[in-house]
């Protein structure tokens, strides 16, 4: 039903989730704050290519006890993914994952120059 108004190209698709992200310039590099509540450490997938960050995976609705029927819901339950571009070479840079409070740090430590 929500399909009906998307385009052909995308009729059957899962729409993706875009999660916020706070990007910081660190002496060692570069922080990125994903803000991604609800989503296990072991549902998300980080990547490099060229200069841009991937991160992508999916939140699940997990039920906290038997339901007859739903009510309401305003969370959204879907992959997302969210590509960062930063100013320089990600492709040997170091990456350390921590996932703090709903929030998932990542912490990239670029070889050579970054601006």
């Amino acid at each position: 039903m929500a399909f009906f108004f998307l385009p052909v190209s995308q009729a059957g698709v899962e729409p993706l989730w875009r999660p916020p992200v706070d990007v910081y310039r660190t002496r060692s590099g570069w922080l990125l704050k994903f803000e991604l509540p609800g989503v296990r450490a072991e549902d998300v997938d980080v990547q490099t290519y060229g200069s841009t960050l991937l991160v992508r995976g999916a939140r699940r609705d997990h039920s906290l006890e038997d339901v007859c029927s739903v009510y309401s819901m305003e969370i959204s339950y879907s992959r997302f993914e969210r590509a960062i571009d930063l100013p320089c070479d990600l492709e040997d840079a170091r990456l350390t994952l921590e996932f703090r409070d709903g929030n998932l740090l990542v912490r990239v430590s670029p070889k050579g120059e970054c601006l």
